[in-house]
């Protein structure tokens, strides 16, 4: 363990900008590799929402930079989402690679944001720069951040936007719209005329990305420009990938994941924790997955950078290319590969009533002839809430039990499991359904009902539909949990998770232009039957 000093350090950009960092270094007059996060906060916060402090690393052996990017903290320029980080990741790691005291090779960390500028800089292939650790990243921007499969990702998409924004007014002396958009981020403006459009971000925030996010409800170049999927081939590092049952980017980790794993001849090591994007702890929710969930990923990325950096055995402790919490059990599950062994189906089965009784809605094991169809009335004026999951705020698992009784709720439960069941992997919805509407959304929703009747949700998905092509398949949250004997499955559908996603006003307008006086009374038909089986497809470990 050394002593650290730390000191206030600026590189100019090719293009003359100043960008400032600070530097924890190690009281020694030897030579130590540099870890550096590049990132929009701030970079007295160095990410210890989610991390150890810079001084934790430098005291391992490390010149530790935490810079603020362009535009941001005290850095000069204009900040641009995503749009220079290539060519300032490029100066940063040359800048890095030569300060004092540095053996002139590069690693990098963080997660979010700071996790993107990894993969921008990694892009340069700058030979310095020999191992990165992205937690909670986008691989493709549009489908793996933005939206969900189709569905505008409101809540995390307007927090974040705000907060951006009230930084830029700070960093501007802004004083009234610095406080306006304070207040707005404690009370998010969900209710304008345009619901996912509030006037406040045109009013305060007309630089803002978010103008540009929901200006472009498809993928286009614009999204595929900053996305990591267009230079993907490019990077061939060694990556510790890191995601969270209930981060709202786990899909994108899990893709940078399976990318890289084809793209790379180097190491691709993941974990996933029973996260939310904001903590990483033992509680989660109404969970508490005990003191095992607590993030070990500060010492991981020690043990990693040991190797990559020091060329160091690795700890065994940490050495399993695949580490996952099984929730559950609260267990770590250890692997050399994350496969699916088998699939266990159910088929949604109902006497008409599952949105009245929860004892009619049912998944049973075998196709039955005497199913008859649901409805889910979607009424704008009373959408479904958000309650927990990986995409609304708080994020985790949480008892529907109060929830699940409502009107525009279908719900289907198996019956009692009379063994521990094991689901780890991507569960598929695939539904037949139809409405009456141009437009209409379909959230489903896993969850556990425990024998005291609590109901535990652990996995969802949402999807936005505008044509009549069935059936309609919609992926889940990946998920890792048991489920334990004397538990049921439950599956829960309705029209609408708001504010988690954008409201579906039924008239087939995109998102920018949903206007909430037009917002029709949506009724969509949900039905089973031997010709079209509506079905849920878990991956059984």
């Amino acid at each position: 363990m050394y002593q650290v000093k730390q000191e206030t350090l600026s590189l100019r950009t090719q293009d003359g900008i100043r960008l400032d960092a600070d530097v924890y270094r190690p009281l020694s007059s030897e030579s130590f590799p540099v870890l550096l996060m590049r990132q929009p906060y701030g970079k007295k916060i160095a990410s210890t929402v989610v991390y150890a402090h810079p001084i934790w690393y430098a005291s391992r052996g490390y010149i530790v930079v935490i810079q603020d990017i362009r535009g941001r903290g005290t850095s000069e320029g204009e900040f641009n989402l995503f749009a220079n980080e290539i060519k300032d990741g490029f100066d940063t790691i040359n800048w890095v690679s030569q300060l004092s005291g540095s053996t002139g090779i590069v690693g990098m960390y963080g997660f979010s944001y700071q996790g993107m500028t990894q993969l921008s800089a990694a892009s340069n292939q700058l030979k310095a720069l020999k191992t990165l650790c992205p937690a909670m990243v986008a691989y493709d921007l549009y489908h793996d951040w933005g939206y969900e499969n189709g569905a505008f990702c409101l809540q995390t998409n307007l927090g974040w936007a705000i907060q951006l924004a009230a930084e830029t007014a700070r960093l501007k002396g802004d004083s009234i719209a610095y406080h306006k958009l304070y207040e707005a981020s404690r009370n998010l403006p969900l209710f304008d005329p345009i619901i996912a459009y509030p006037n406040l971000m045109k009013e305060l925030a007309a630089n803002s990305f978010y103008h540009d996010w929901i200006n472009h409800p498809y993928p286009d170049d614009y999204w595929s420009h900053l996305s990591p999927k267009s230079f993907i081939h490019k990077l061939d590092l060694p990556m510790l990938h890191i995601g969270g049952w209930f981060d709202p980017y786990l899909r994108g980790t899990m893709n940078l994941y399976y990318a890289m794993k084809q793209e790379s001849n180097h190491p691709q090591n993941l974990i996933i924790g029973p996260w939310g994007h904001i903590p990483w702890g033992s509680k989660l929710g109404h969970q508490n997955y005990t003191k095992s969930a607590c993030s070990f990923v500060d010492e991981y990325q020690i043990d990693w950078f040991d190797h990559h950096l020091k060329g160091k055995e690795r700890n065994p402790l940490y050495s399993h290319p695949i580490s996952l919490f099984e929730m559950g059990s609260n267990q770590w599950q250890y692997l050399k590969k994350w496969e699916t062994n088998t699939e266990k189906i159910y088929y949604i089965f109902s006497k008409g009533l599952a949105n009245v009784r929860e004892d009619d809605g049912q998944l049973i094991d075998k196709v039955s002839d005497d199913n008859i169809y649901d409805i889910i009335v979607h009424d704008p004026w009373r959408p479904v809430p958000s309650f927990g999951g990986h995409a609304s705020i708080p994020s985790g698992s949480f008892d529907r039990s109060q929830l699940d009784p409502r009107f525009d709720i279908l719900t289907y439960t198996s019956e009692t499991l009379t063994e521990d069941s094991s689901i780890s992997g991507t569960p598929f919805l695939e539904i037949y359904c139809t409405s009456d509407a141009k437009s209409f959304d379909i959230s489903a929703i896993l969850s556990e009902v425990k024998p005291d009747g609590k109901v535990y949700n652990f996995s969802q998905g949402y999807r936005r539909i505008n044509s009549n092509k069935l059936p309609i398949t919609i992926p889940l949250q990946p998920t890792c949990i048991k489920i334990g004997k004397g538990s049921c499955l439950r599956l829960s559908l309705s029209g609408a998770n708001f504010p988690a996603y954008a409201l579906n006003t039924g008239t087939g307008k995109f998102v920018n232009e949903e206007r909430l006086i037009e917002a029709k009374i949506i009724t969509i038909k949900v039905w089973s039957h031997p010709e079209q089986i509506s079905k849920i497809i878990l991956p059984i470990s």
